[in-house]
């Protein structure tokens, strides 16, 4: 392992007398690739040069125990030695974490939608706690979030919520929310006070960026219209929503939330380029799939993930069979510990396969 680590090591400090070459700055798409490369690698020589630190204090400190005479000194040096024991097998666990590569897509901001599923009414209302959830995550995670598109039903919940999430890792901790969440609880309109299970499904996408996709202007077709529903005195008054259809494959994405027909262009823009990248992605995940048990969506949105037990007061993620019993807070957007063990078993999983670094 620390011919591995020196080795990054070694890269990363090639790494980073690249950064300072001016022909690299002069290239940003290159210096952009270059410095993502020399960051991520960073928290695994910060770890390596502790761990040799921690090595090399340790072979000291067994030097104290052999020669030292005096007891108060050898109970001190003994004390240490515990400590920097534990020091290291804590260095070492947090390494091999370290070495498991990140997915490149991670990085990216996401597209988040949420739709409803079986249970009419209850599961549009469903889609609505759903998104309150993420909102609460996401505002709390100090990242931005953008309204890209709505359809809201007659229950007062929602048929369909797209937003936009910007911020730093923003796909990769949100892609494990993919796949469908049901809901068990007695709904608003059941008289009879019998709980029912309804569903919505989530799809979470990494933002792509226009390196990714290359869309020909001369294939689209842009259309505008006047936007409805709530959103005050700007609705109905100009024609600001935006459709562009991507003629050869009958794309389709829409627009209407903002109030300026050039922001909802650029929104429409963000979710097409995300929509063509989408079978990309799940070739991608195909092939993960293909080596290794995986916890993300592979493109198969029918997949039951996790279920938000009102009665019992329960939510349980089937993939890991977690179960926790504050589904108060969990709703209210407390759901980085729930991400965590998924993030800890998908790595358990890439080690098991044999990824590193």
């Amino acid at each position: 392992m620390l011919d591995k680590l020196q080795s990054l090591k070694d890269r990363w400090m090639l790494l980073q007398e690249q950064m300072s070459d001016p022909q690299l700055i002069s290239d940003q798409k290159k210096f952009a690739a270059t410095h993502k490369q020399y960051k991520d690698i960073t928290p695994l020589v910060e770890a390596y040069d502790e761990y040799k630190n921690v090595l090399s204090n340790l072979d000291n400190t067994k030097d104290i125990l052999k020669t030292e005479k005096d007891d108060e000194m050898r109970e001190m040096a003994k004390e240490e030695l515990a400590g920097l024991e534990k020091r290291k097998e804590e260095l070492e666990e947090a390494i091999r974490m370290l070495l498991v590569p990140k997915d490149p897509e991670d990085d990216k901001n996401a597209i988040l939608e949420i739709r409803s599923g079986t249970g009419g009414d209850e599961a549009a209302i469903f889609v609505g706690d759903l998104f309150d959830m993420y909102r609460r995550f996401i505002d709390g995670k100090g990242w931005k979030m953008q309204m890209l598109g709505s359809n809201e039903s007659s229950s007062g919940g929602y048929n369909r919520i797209s937003v936009s999430v910007t911020g730093e890792g923003a796909y990769g901790t949100l892609k494990y929310e993919s796949g469908v969440h049901r809901v068990q609880r007695v709904p608003a309109t059941e008289s009879q006070g019998r709980v029912h299970t309804s569903a919505s499904s989530v799809a979470v996408l990494p933002e792509a960026d226009e390196v990714d996709v290359d869309i020909n202007p001369a294939d689209l077709r842009i259309d505008t219209f006047r936007a409805s529903g709530a959103g005050g005195q700007h609705v109905n008054k100009t024609d600001s929503a935006i459709r562009i259809t991507h003629v050869p494959t009958n794309t389709v994405v829409e627009c209407q939330d903002e109030r300026s027909q050039h922001k909802n262009k650029a929104a429409a823009m963000k979710m097409l380029r995300t929509r063509m990248y989408e079978a990309k992605l799940e070739a991608h995940n195909a092939a993960i799939a293909s080596k290794r048990k995986t916890l993300v969506s592979t493109g198969d949105r029918s997949a039951k993930i996790r279920t938000y037990n009102w009665p019992q007061g329960r939510v349980t993620d089937h993939r890991i069979n977690l179960t926790l019993y504050h589904l108060d807070s969990i709703i209210g957007g407390d759901i980085q510990g729930i991400i965590d063990a998924l993030t800890m078993a998908e790595n358990a999983e890439k080690l098991k396969a044999g990824e590193s670094y």
